[in-house]
């Protein structure tokens, strides 16, 4: 073949990865108000910086007439290029070419991408609308499937790993998304194990797709996804946003970006937000907005286990991890789910290298037979162990209550938190000051003439003792106490002291966190 017919098969090709499954699927795709996987990189990416890879892979399947069809790239797009001047590697899947399904080429295909993000130190961001393996394929689909488990797995904790779920992800193709850090749901987009009519027939429940797998499902049940957008550009706006707090790999700090906000910026808004009252609530993101730069605040898991507050800010242009109790939720207790949520959030802050700022209010633990039957005590001991390994500069403040198990839990001094401070409205004990006198008095009380009377002194008596931040000061068990509204200045002074800390955790394979 001379060049010059090499050029035109290279343009007939080009052509044809690009229409994918043909101008009628890509149609369809358009009318359920779905992108295609091409468009959804181009608004992505930098313009003009996208560079494909394998873009004229095809299956090797034979059987059921499968040989008659191939498609070249078969059914992923994969590449790497740029957001915000910086490299990431992408994927994304081509619900036109044989609904999105995948074949061993097309694992293939991403394992190289994956294998290329590791060896680069970059990002990795799929963009997932299949509806899983590749049936003709048989046991070579699953086992391209596994080969991208292993390489999310190899990944984890050195690169980021971003998937936004935009379309189906069923069955085994779940799996991935759910071992990366960061999962986007698009409204309409669906993840299940088993759909519908499996469901129906193992256990007799009639649900929808969308009961069993739809975007606000995972969002606010089980805590598969992190984010819910109601729109694809929407999504990768958020994308980009996500990534602007985190470094390229566990190598690197975040950058640090200008800040217009001033960091010696005081609020006297903060010395009366907590009211007079031990049982009045009041709302945890006020405290943190009026501390971080500018207000900003990205929440992650917005929907789920809402009595806990996780997410990204910056404090005089540095990202850090945010974890606050909010008091405005089941009065800020922990609980199974709460706890996973913060174990989860700690342990990525820890391994890319982003400073965890805890601000506490927790009475303890949600009681109830479903919590113990559940798994509190082993769930709760996630917080505690993801605080306790991890190495990164950590900054806490006590706003109101730290009692009991929770107090230690909540990045105390005691699981190497670098600095510890605590507002005067700060009641550290073992246990509430009501509790504490009912056991502590219970014969006294008994006995009174007026028990009513008699409890409220106690309770008093032992609030000024023990349930304040003075006498834990003295034992050193939080650094300074601070007026409210000094917090923002005083925590980035203690950060830009901290930033350089040395820590490390004993020499071992890995440690064995309570599952």
């Amino acid at each position: 073949m001379k060049i010059k017919d090499r050029l035109k098969h290279l343009e007939e090709l080009e052509k044809q990865a690009e229409l994918g499954g043909g101008e009628e699927k890509i149609k369809a795709q358009h009318e359920k108000g779905k992108l295609t996987a091409r468009e959804r990189i181009d608004l992505l990416l930098d313009s003009g910086t996208f560079r494909e890879t394998d873009k004229f892979v095809t299956h090797r399947c034979t059987d059921f007439g499968m040989d008659k069809k191939k498609i070249p790239g078969d059914g992923v797009v994969t590449g790497y290029g740029r957001i915000s001047g910086r490299p990431v590697c992408v994927f994304s899947e081509d619900f036109t070419v044989f609904g999105g399904s995948l074949s061993l080429a097309y694992a293939e295909k991403i394992c190289k991408l994956q294998d290329l993000a590791l060896k680069m130190g970059c990002p990795i961001i799929g963009l997932k609308d299949s509806g899983g393996a590749r049936i003709q394929e048989g046991v070579d689909s699953l086992a391209g499937y596994t080969d991208v488990f292993l390489r999310n797995v190899l990944s984890s904790g050195v690169v980021p790993q971003i998937s936004a779920i935009m379309g189906p992800c069923a069955g085994g193709a779940v799996y991935s998304p759910a071992m990366t850090d960061f999962v986007i749901m698009v409204h309409g987009s669906l993840m299940f194990l088993t759909g519908p009519d499996v469901v129906k027939a193992a256990t007799h429940e009639d649900v929808t797709f969308e009961e069993l797998g739809g975007f606000m499902v995972h969002n606010e049940k089980s805590g598969v996804a992190h984010f819910a957008v109601e729109t694809e550009p929407e999504c990768f706006d958020l994308i980009k946003k996500l990534l602007s707090y985190i470094p390229q790999n566990n190598l690197e700090e975040p950058a640090i970006t200008d800040c217009s906000d001033d960091p010696n910026r005081c609020d006297r808004e903060l010395d009366t937000i907590i009211p007079d009252s031990p049982i009045k609530p009041y709302d945890m993101f006020e405290v943190i907005k009026r501390v971080v730069d500018n207000g900003e605040f990205l929440e992650v898991h917005k929907y789920f286990a809402t009595n806990l507050i996780v997410g990204f800010a910056r404090l005089n242009g540095r990202s850090v991890g945010i974890v606050a109790n909010q008091p405005g939720v089941l009065a800020g207790v922990l609980d199974i789910n709460s706890s996973q949520k913060g174990a989860r959030f700690v342990r990525f802050c820890d391994c890319f290298n982003i400073p965890i700022i805890t601000f506490v209010d927790v009475p303890g633990f949600l009681p109830g037979t479903k919590q113990e039957w559940g798994g509190v005590i082993k769930n709760g001991a996630k917080l505690l162990y993801a605080y306790c390994e991890s190495t990164v500069p950590r900054v806490t403040v006590i706003t109101r209550k730290a009692y009991g198990g929770a107090y230690c839990v909540m990045s105390s001094k005691h699981t190497r938190a670098d600095i510890n401070f605590a507002w005067p409205s700060a009641e550290i004990a073992v246990m509430g000051p009501d509790g504490a006198v009912k056991i502590l008095y219970r014969k006294k009380l008994k006995e009174a003439k007026d028990p009513k009377a008699l409890e409220k002194t106690l309770v008093d008596e032992y609030t000024d003792k023990f349930a304040n931040p003075f006498i834990t000061a003295s034992k050193g068990y939080v650094d300074a106490v601070i007026r409210p509204s000094e917090t923002r200045p005083r925590i980035i002074e203690a950060l830009e002291f901290i930033e350089n800390k040395r820590d490390s955790n004993p020499p071992r394979k890995h440690g064995n966190i309570p599952l």
